[in-house]
């Protein structure tokens, strides 16, 4: 009896140690994805905060940059000077004053692409020095050293612009390795267009520069500002109050005007315009403190028109400065009253807003890496800060709502988290991947459940016990079949085989069902004498020849039907006539695939609820008059239903949380569509293809943290929600 009682006390300890310790582990999963996700959805934090005297001073500013390890901040004014100084205290390196030959003014000054370090000034004879920060970085002694530099792209000798050798009042710059454009407006109201194209021997190494000019014309009425976008093919004039003028420059020589369109609501005036990364996006800021994005897009052929794309919380008053970050598409705001904001464009974040100044900012600047600003007021102070920003792409929006990217016709649900150029704008929409997680799951839970709960109840029920003992264990065994097995061959020979026989498997999902209920009816009609010739609970083994038979069939008549009404190839007439995209890799292929693979979880679980059924209650149903059949409606299955929808959550857990079959059999397109013809992509199978190439700590890495942690909250909602039912179930029925 003791000894009775002390194991009875140790196993009790012992499960209760088991289910403590499941807890916690689960738990720990929980809060270790909690806190890899969390800084995603955290505010930046803006320290090192200094503030000190307009360095140089002497000149108005036209610009303030940095280098990237924030450690040398540089001033370019606008009469020529460019000042290199400490970010965090304004100590002057060394001022830089441009070769302007003697006698001649700085006129008008411009700058480039912040990536392109480039500045231009227009000189009062028509000239232009095009001028090229740079910073050398040495380790003398092991220790850093950073050395600013300026560099002239196109020489120190000034090109010559305008033939005329009028001032120029107004300038565009914008400079790369394959060349340089400049658009400049004259005092005399000329808008030209000059572009050096700059050609290296690759023998000698001899370069060599070709320069075309042209002039546009009629020039539009109240020129304000000029701007060449990064690819140097198009020319944006700002005039009069919102007015917006669109040119193509693509040909140097022949300009020609694409559109005007009004960039602000009517009764407000444009005070700032900047152009993002990438050279594609325009932000608009206005006297109201309005705030929004514009870009070219398409809208027939090869034609695009400049539309308003999203808009951004105000500044508090008029808009009085913007700068746009080197590489990502984020941008920081100045206005009348000295507040500074920081916004990211593809998330439509306001990432922090504060009061610098009692006086308007009037000059912005952000280093390459956008973790810090430089900002001067008007009463000639300069403040600087260091700013951690990693995560500036995330937001609610950008992550499960529909977002415009820059050349797309229309906002859409996009993952796509690299690209080949540094132009590339994020696409993080967890939407798509969520998207194809449940329609995995709803097609081969649309397979799976049938085949797997109608053969339980027969095998349980109905198959005599002999039989049972065959089919069971065989059904078990396929469970521990390798998915990486089963993925392999649904891409590689059970895609192939459906493309190729497409009729033939539509006409077998159609048929197999109805060919075994004319079966089963043939069978009923059949003569007593027959009928007993086959054991009770083997009339499944007659079933086989015939469902060997229809597919043998369907595939059979499946090409002529083919090419009597679809052409001989149905991919192509769905895709041709009806505009259904049809991928070989696709989602019937994958519900097969993951049909076969969790039919034998649902059937084994299912067939033991339904065997475990007292034999008390059947036999005392069919006492009492009920039919088999009505036992089992009756009786049996609502006895088994707690199981039985258990068996049915495990089998949807084991669909949502697939990967290598999802992997290898669909052409993992994160796409919106619910077409069985097309493919897509999981949460899970985009972790296993994404995480070795993510970079530890970056937005991309925690965003697949965020969608195993969206896995893992989705299947802990619906492993709750089914042990609810489950336990009510139970209690409905364990009174019969």
């Amino acid at each position: 009896m003791g000894r009775r009682l002390l194991t009875d006390s140790f196993f009790k300890h012992t499960m209760t140690v088991g289910g403590i310790s499941v807890i916690v582990a689960v738990s720990a999963i929980f809060f270790y994805l909690a806190s890899v996700v969390v800084p995603l959805f955290m505010a930046p934090s803006v320290d090192k905060r200094s503030q000190y005297a307009v360095p140089g001073g002497g000149q108005a500013t036209l610009a303030y940059t940095g280098e990237e390890q924030r450690e040398i901040g540089s001033r370019v004014g606008t009469q020529g000077s460019v000042t290199f100084f400490r970010f965090d205290s304004g100590e002057v390196l060394s001022e830089t004053l441009l070769p302007v030959p003697a006698g001649v003014e700085v006129t008008s000054a411009a700058v480039g692409e912040r990536r392109s370090y480039s500045q231009g000034f227009g000189l009062s004879d028509g000239r232009v020095i095009l001028a090229k920060q740079g910073f050398a970085v040495s380790y003398p002694n092991n220790r850093r050293l950073i050395t600013p530099e300026l560099s002239y792209p196109l020489g120190e000798q000034p090109l010559v612009v305008d033939p005329r050798g009028q001032p120029i009042r107004l300038l565009g710059v914008q400079q790369s390795d394959d060349g340089s454009t400049i658009a400049a407006l004259t005092v005399d109201g000329r808008l030209l267009v000059s572009a050096v194209n700059v050609t290296t021997n690759p023998i000698t190494g001899e370069a060599k520069s070709e320069v075309q000019q042209s002039e546009i014309s009629p020039v539009p009425a109240g020129v304000r500002q000029l701007y060449i976008e990064s690819k140097q093919r198009e020319l944006y004039v700002l005039h009069g109050d919102r007015s917006l003028a669109r040119y193509d420059i693509s040909n140097k020589t022949a300009p020609r005007l694409l559109e005007t369109v009004e960039i602000a609501p009517a009764g407000q005036r444009v005070t700032a315009l900047a152009m993002l990364s990438g050279g594609f996006s325009l932000i608009v800021g206005t006297d109201r403190g309005e705030l929004a994005q514009w870009f070219p897009v398409r809208v027939e052929g090869t034609t695009f028109a400049l539309k308003r794309i999203r808009g951004f919380d105000p500044m508090p008053a008029a808009v009085t400065a913007l700068a746009p970050e080197f590489f990502r598409k984020g941008f920081i705001v100045g206005d009348a009253q000295g507040h500074l904001g920081s916004y990211f464009a593809t998330s439509q974040r306001l990432l922090f807003r504060e009061r610098l100044s009692d006086q308007p900012l009037v000059a912005l600047g952000v280093p390459p890496r956008g973790n810090g600003y430089l900002a001067q007021d008007q009463a000639g102070r300069v403040y600087s800060a260091a700013v951690e920003n990693h995560y500036p792409e995330v937001s609610f929006s950008a992550l499960w709502q529909k977002v415009w990217y820059e050349s797309y016709e229309e906002p859409d649900y996009v993952w796509q988290s690299s690209a080949a150029n540094a132009d590339f704008e994020p696409k993080f929409s967890l939407a798509p991947l969520t998207y194809g997680t449940i329609k995995a799951a709803a097609y081969a839970m649309a397979i799976s459940v049938p085949l797997a709960i109608l053969g339980a109840i027969f095998t349980a029920y109905f198959m005599s016990s002999r039989m049972r003992t065959v089919v069971k264990p065989t059904i078990e065994v396929m469970e521990a079949l390798p998915t990486v097995v089963l993925g392999f061959l649904a891409g590689l020979w059970l895609a192939p085989l459906v493309e190729n026989n497409l009729a033939g498997v539509l006409l077998s999902i159609l048929l197999l069902p109805a060919s075994m209920i004319l079966a089963a009816y043939v069978w009923h009609l059949m003569p007593a004498a027959i009928k007993d010739r086959v054991a009770p609970g083997w009339e499944a083994a007659l079933l086989m020849p015939v469902l060997v038979f229809v597919v043998w069939l369907t595939f059979q008549i499946g090409h002529p039907i083919e090419a009597a009404f679809f052409g001989g190839d149905m991919p192509n007439w769905l895709s041709n006539e009806l505009g259904i995209k049809y991928e070989q890799r696709n989602s019937l292929v994958v519900g097969i695939a993951m049909g076969f693979a969790v039919t034998p979880t649902i059937f084994s679980i299912a067939e033991d609820a339904i065997f475990s059924v007292p034999k008390s209650l059947t036999s005392g149903s069919l006492a009492l008059g009920a039919t088999p059949w009505q036992t089992l409606m009756g009786v049996v299955l609502l006895t088994a239903s707690p199981g039985i929808f258990s068996a049915v959550m495990i089998g949807l857990g084991r669909a949502v949380g697939e990967t290598m079959i999802v992997l290898m059999a669909t052409g993992n397109t994160a796409v919106m569509d619910f077409s069985i013809f097309t493919g897509f992509r999981t949460l899970s199978a985009n972790i296993g293809v994404e995480m070795p190439e993510a970079g530890v700590g970056e937005t991309h890495y925690r965003l697949l943290f965020l969608s195993a942690l969206v896995l893992f909250a989705f299947t802990f909602f619906v492993n709750t929600l089914a042990e609810l039912v489950r336990q009510r179930l139970r209690e409905k029925y364990q009174t019969i």
